[in-house]
């Protein structure tokens, strides 16, 4: 597991390891959405790719200024940075399965 609660690091580089997969979540508070993505974004990473992950989670509430330039328009909003493409899943983050479906996870 990696950082929860940081600022998004900006010169992200492509992970030297391949099967590496690279996260930001963004949430509201302490909302019942932001809890469950909060709870199922780390069982997922847990889980499933062990040490091969970094999540970084942003409160929107606490660093807004930590959205400029995201294109941040709902929460929870889930970026997967790497491997790219790049992809963003916005809403309900409550469904372990359909998360990973949508990440192209299948294990």
């Amino acid at each position: 597991m990696k950082s929860y609660f940081s600022a998004p690091k900006q010169d992200l580089q492509p992970p030297a390891k391949e099967g590496y997969y690279c996260f930001r979540l963004y949430i509201a508070g302490t909302n019942l959405k932001s809890i469950l993505a909060l709870k199922t974004i780390k069982y997922i990473c847990e889980t499933y790719l062990k040490d091969n992950y970094d999540l970084e989670v942003i409160d929107v509430y606490q660093q807004p200024e930590l959205t400029e330039g995201q294109k941040i328009v709902a929460v929870p909003t889930l970026i997967r940075i790497f491997p790219l493409p790049l992809q963003r899943i916005i809403g309900d983050l409550s469904q372990t399965d359909k998360i990973m479906m949508a990440l192209n996870l299948s294990f």
